[in-house]
C-alpha cells in the first residue's frame, strides 16, 4: 500500500510539472500539486503508524 500512495504522489508531481510548465490550466495544477502532497503525508503517515 506504501508503494502504492508513492506511485501516486510521483505521477500526480510529474502531471503538476507539465501542466505548470507546458500547459496554463489554472486551478487543476494547483489541485494535482495537492493531491500529491497528501499522498506523501499520508505514507509517511502509515509508516510511522507501523
Amino acid at each position: 500500500m506504501r508503494s502504492l500512495l508513492y506511485l501516486i504522489a510521483v505521477i500526480l508531481v510529474i502531471g503538476w510539472l507539465i501542466g505548470f510548465f507546458a500547459y496554463s490550466v489554472g486551478g487543476l495544477i494547483h489541485i494535482l500539486l495537492i493531491l500529491a502532497i497528501i499522498s506523501l503525508l499520508l505514507g509517511i503517515i502509515n509508516r510511522s503508524a507501523d
